[in-house]
């Protein structure tokens, strides 16, 4: 089971860490962590997916709650919420290759941000599944590096 958190912090020096510590501590697992300030300088927003058994999600959100920095959390449905990660993906190309590469990337609304002459440099903004579908349609050419954005979720509502 995924966990998705939409947590509020005061913006202040080792809220990161406290939380991270929390989830070391405990033995659950970070899947995805993104930070970044909100509308108010003074409050971060940290969006955490974890996965594991309800009982495992129902504690990670328990245990959030107790933290002195964290002025609220709340837990977000993927069916109910929008979510966004953006992924910089270096490829292997050749003569051969180098056309579909292009075309694969018109379809599927990635952008080619660096052509060097054996590698390009792919951008993508999509929902998670989207872009570990797109790795999965490049593999065949030659992954050379990714570098993936936590997922940042919203409500829909």
């Amino acid at each position: 089971m995924k966990g998705i958190f939409s947590v509020l912090v005061e913006n202040r020096d080792g809220v990161l860490s406290q939380i991270s510590g929390l989830f070391a501590r405990r033995g659950f697992n970070i899947d995805s962590l993104a930070v970044g300030e909100t509308e108010r300088h003074d409050i971060s927003s940290m969006t955490i997916v974890s996965t594991g058994d309800t009982r495992t999600i129902d504690q990670i959100e328990k245990h959030l709650n107790k933290k002195v920095d964290v002025i609220k959390v709340r837990r977000l449905e993927e069916a109910s919420s929008v979510q966004r990660e953006l992924m910089l993906i270096r490829v292997a190309h050749s003569a051969q290759t180098r056309s579909s590469l292009i075309e694969l990337c018109s379809v599927t609304g990635a952008k080619i941000v660096h052509f060097a002459p054996k590698s390009m440099v792919i951008e993508l903004e999509a929902a998670p599944d989207v872009i570990t579908d797109f790795i999965e349609l490049v593999r065949s050419f030659g992954i050379l590096e990714i570098q993936r954005t936590g997922t940042i979720c919203m409500s829909r509502e």
